[in-house]
């Protein structure tokens, strides 16, 4: 099924591509044809590896994946298109086509690495620090290695160039997954009452609180503000869904406000970017011409886009990485864009019903963080590009250029696919087990063991005492 999705989704990729470049230069060359190429082998490297290392796995996750990856390339080559004959670079298209061919390989060695998730779980401390350490790289490295227009989020190298905050996400959402199993007893402990809002007890919250506050407050010193949004939401919505509390989120959106706030005082980019996004056309010659572009380009696309090819994406600044969004609406129109995000709707439906179908707490903690940063991201890229919210400077998964958020984001498929495997593999029964000669039947409805929620509660806290091993 999922060798059939990927091998329609890289035929209308191809499609794609042919048609963009006989819009634009009148011709077909083989360039096109080495790309779209390409792209099938890619599809077929994946659908081979999860078909062996992953068979139990979600067929349709894949798919979509690998649709939103070939879209990307097309968009990416049609800016290539378009800028070729002013600036004679190099083609970001085919570095993309490189780049999906290195994220392809960590998908492989993830999946082959990782045969059982809930081994992870055990080193929560470590992958925290590791997180940690990730963030605070450009931070101490020379602007000259780090910065790039005026974020440290950088290692730059004369050869590659990687943005290491993009892994740490997925390394922090492990290591706080990881925490709040483990403590999750002791999250259930009232320690104080605050203006009537339960507390669990200081101890208890530290750990998190560690590792949550310093990576925020690392990427605010780095000016990184859209990626300390985004763990900031995510470590907070993993704690809503570890404890059942509402009390988490009033505490985070009070504490979000009033960062908002000292953040708006204490930068001055910060009061640019509010600045802008309450009116861009005021301020159109200067800070403001990115996102007036963006906003002229969707207005353009209307309802059916002006066809591929036959747009102006050339105009917007950085269209390739911050506004990819708005070549998609503005040559595919508000349907191409719906069906866009619809794709990304789908992936998160499809991680939030894994974590639903897997049996240990931590598999259900892991995926549900990385489905929630993944839905959430998506909503704060288009939110910006539509003046939604402010502009944060995040990329779009699948879709932007850029290696660093490629890699992490198929870091992130190939482990909500090893949940997935788990969670859809049968049981396996204990050694020297027989099966009666007509299988196992299923208990008639009377004969049925009623169980309560409490007893379900200490089933499942025995199950993950069971199988998630020692930890730090």
């Amino acid at each position: 099924m999922e060798l059939i999705l990927m091998l329609v989704s890289a035929a209308l990729v191809i499609l794609a591509m042919c048609m963009v470049q006989y819009t634009v230069d009148n011709h077909l060359s083989w360039g096109i044809l080495t790309n779209g190429l390409s792209f099938v082998a890619i599809c077929v490297i994946l659908n081979v590896a999860m078909r062996y290392l992953a068979p139990q796995a979600d067929p349709f996750l894949l798919p979509l994946v690998t649709m939103l990856n070939g879209i990307g390339l097309v968009l990416i080559n049609r800016l290539d298109l378009s800028t070729s004959a002013k600036s004679g670079g190099v083609s970001e298209g085919t570095r993309q086509i490189i780049w999906t061919f290195v994220a392809v390989i960590i998908f492989v060695l993830t999946l082959w690495g990782i045969r059982d998730h809930r081994v992870l779980s055990r080193y929560s401390y470590t992958l925290g620090l590791v997180g940690l350490i990730l963030l605070a790289i450009p931070a101490v490295l020379p602007s000259s290695m780090s910065e790039v227009n005026g974020s440290k989020i950088w290692i730059r190298t004369p050869i590659i160039s990687i943005q290491p905050g993009e892994f740490s996400k997925i390394v922090l959402i492990i290591s706080i997954a990881a925490i709040l199993v483990s403590k999750r007893e002791l999250f259930a402990t009232t320690g104080r009452q605050i203006l009537g809002i339960e507390l669990p007890r200081a101890r208890d919250l530290a750990p998190i609180l560690v590792v949550w506050v310093v990576a925020v407050l690392i990427l605010v010193v780095e000016k990184d503000l859209g990626t300390s949004l985004l763990i900031f939401a995510t470590v907070l919505t993993m704690i809503y869904i570890a404890t059942n509390r509402v009390s988490w989120l009033l505490i985070g959106v009070v504490g979000f406000a009033a960062a908002a706030l000292i953040a708006y005082f204490s930068f001055s980019h910060v009061q640019v970017r509010f600045a802008t996004w309450l009116d861009p056309i005021k301020y159109f010659d200067t800070n403001g011409y990115q996102l007036s572009q963006a906003l002229f380009g969707l207005a353009t696309g209307g309802i059916a886009g002006s066809g591929l090819g036959n747009g102006r994406p050339d105009l917007v600044p950085y269209a390739s990485t911050d506004f990819i969004i708005s070549i998609v609406g503005e040559e595919l129109g508000f349907i191409g864009l719906a069906a866009v995000l619809v794709c990304y709707a789908l992936i998160v439906q499809r991680c939030f019903r894994t974590s639903l179908l897997v049996r240990d707490s931590f598999g259900k903690l892991m995926v549900s963080g990385l489905a929630f940063t993944m839905a959430f991201q998506v909503f704060v890229v288009a939110g910006g590009v539509t003046r939604v919210i402010p502009l944060t400077g995040l990329t779009t998964p699948f879709l932007s250029y850029g290696g660093s958020s490629l890699l992490a984001n198929y870091l992130l498929v190939a482990l909500v696919l090893r949940v997935s495997d788990s969670a859809t593999r049968p049981l396996s029964l204990p050694t020297g087990t027989k099966l009666p000669p007509h299988g196992i039947k299923r208990p008639s409805r009377a004969n049925r063991v009623k169980v309560t929620p409490q007893q379900a509660h200490e089933n499942d806290s025995h199950h993950d005492s069971q199988q998630g091993g020692n930890r730090e």
